[in-house]
């Protein structure tokens, strides 16, 4: 299987993650090691959010580096490095949710996972009851979260969290940009409508 192109303009010489690549390319496994230790956390925090299954997130995270390191010698700049890797990992993680095994869990909204992040922010509640509140508002986003179809909620976490814009968005999940703007929208109207109903 060959790796995604990523169209673009050039980027930057400056740019970290370029140089870092580059210098895999021509050889250096420190540049790699460095990239996988810059990139593997939220690699693995967005591919828990698509596949709901930290287990096979960590896999996914390991099978995409292991996709860029085949491909380096193949790399070019023509986007961001994120911007490349997110495109492998989408592939890899829309794949792993169209197997027919596959059954999506839920996380119960009353689950008290220590190692999921709640999406919502709160701002250093004083009370006891304020820490319960905020902690029972980010478990319901991101049940209603994995609730939404696959693209949509892919395109909302790489635009809203990731900071990905939304031609890195659509040319990680190779769609057009008018498309994700659609997605994220509808995304957005669809977290305010559950979480308003409580659905």
């Amino acid at each position: 299987m060959t790796e995604p192109e990523v169209d673009g303009p050039s980027l930057d010489a400056a740019d970290e993650d370029v140089q870092l690549m580059l210098a895999c390319r021509a050889g250096d496994d420190g540049a790699f090691g460095a990239l996988f230790r810059r990139w593997s956390s939220p690699l693995l925090r967005y591919l828990e959010r698509m596949l709901s299954d930290p287990a096979e997130a960590e896999e996914l995270v390991q099978e995409t580096f292991l996709r860029v390191h085949r491909a380096r010698e193949r790399y070019t700049p023509d986007a961001r490095f994120s911007t490349w890797l997110y495109t492998i990992a989408n592939h890899l993680a829309l794949n792993e949710l169209r197997r027919p095994r596959r059954r999506r869990e839920h996380h119960s909204v009353d689950e008290d996972d220590q190692e999921r992040t709640p999406l919502v922010l709160a701002a250093e509640p004083q009370r006891t009851e304020e820490r319960i509140d905020a902690r029972r508002q980010g478990h319901a986003m991101e049940a209603a979260l994995a609730e939404l179809p696959e693209r949509q909620r892919a395109a909302l976490w790489l635009s809203a969290v990731e900071g990905l814009s939304y031609a890195e968005v659509a040319s990680s999940l190779d769609t057009s940009e008018k498309s994700v703007k659609a997605l994220v929208h509808r995304a957005r109207v669809a977290l305010a409508d559950r979480l308003h109903t409580g659905a």
